[in-house]
């Protein structure tokens, strides 16, 4: 993904304050309903998404299993909207230097590209970041990660997402205390700070984000339920005097399956576009969806 304009770091601290008071009055973009797809596929490894990015405009999906698999596929649409999906590459995530990966060693949860091209995953169980070869699933240059003593075993590393000055920035899925807030860190000259606290607002946890072509940062959560899972999509916009904090989607129970992974990007006339896909957990009562909204603004 193509991200042209700059997002400053230390904008992060600086509207601190306001994040926590609610945000701001200013008019909000708004999603629209696009399309939602069903992703089936016979081979066993097929299940678990939990990350991905849309790219060429639109036209190409990849995609990261917490199961260790990654795949590409061809976007079929008609007048932007999306009509099919093809698997046209798959690769098992294997280590460059070291034994095969064991389960623990497999669950990626996030995938992020840098501007220049290079691809970051991220990783629950054994938190870290690595980057992963797009083409062999090859990990290499293991970036550890500052909180792997404050999260359990399935409540880590989820959100990962790069800016455009190629600076990564991740959030654990762990909720925090009563009253506290999500801690987002930022990673660049091969050290990490603590960029952001982000309000905790209800029972949401968060699992995907992504930068859009302005620098703001959308960020996808997930709250599960006895009815079924819900989502909500949270837009933190930094670029303003007065920055927001707008939630500009929240679901129902069982509207959508369990979407953990979040993409935002333009297509080729320059429409602001989300797409996320859903981890059906290996399970044959849930399904591997696509959905994708459009942005209003």
């Amino acid at each position: 993904m193509q991200i042209r304009s700059r997002l400053q770091l230390t904008r992060f601290c600086t509207v601190l304050a306001f994040l926590l008071c609610g945000g701001n009055a200013l008019a909000e973009p708004v999603l629209r309903f696009s399309s939602s797809l069903t992703l089936e596929h016979d081979a066993e490894w097929f299940g678990g998404w939990s990350a991905l990015e849309v790219t060429d405009g639109g036209r190409r999906l990849i995609a990261l299993s917490d199961r260790g698999h990654l795949i590409h596929a061809d976007m079929q649409r008609s007048d932007g909207t999306l009509q099919a999906i093809t698997l046209t590459q798959d690769a098992a995530l294997t280590r460059e230097i070291g034994p095969p990966l064991i389960k623990s060693d497999k669950d990626a949860e996030g995938l992020a590209i840098a501007p220049d091209g290079r691809a970051f995953a991220s990783f629950e169980y054994r938190n870290r970041i690595t980057r992963v070869d797009l083409d062999t699933g090859m990990l290499s240059g293991e970036i550890a990660v500052p909180f792997t003593r404050d999260v359990g075993r399935n409540s880590g590393l989820e959100m990962l997402a790069v800016d455009a000055e190629g600076i990564l920035f991740a959030m654990a899925e762990k909720a925090p205390a009563p009253g506290a807030t999500f801690e987002l860190f930022a990673y660049r000259s091969g050290q990490w700070t603590r960029a952001a606290r982000i309000p905790k607002r209800g029972p949401f946890l968060p699992v995907g984000g992504d930068f859009d072509p302005a620098g703001r940062l959308w960020i996808l959560e997930r709250a599960a339920t006895l009815l079924g899972f819900r989502s909500r999509i949270r837009l933190l916009d930094f670029s303003h005097d007065a920055p927001r904090d707008d939630t500009l989607l929240t679901t129902q129970p069982a509207q959508f399956d369990n979407l953990e992974g979040l993409s935002v990007w333009p297509d080729t006339s320059g429409i602001l576009r989300v797409t996320m896909i859903s981890d059906d957990n290996f399970l044959r009562i849930q399904d591997t969806q696509i959905v994708e909204f459009i942005v209003e603004e």
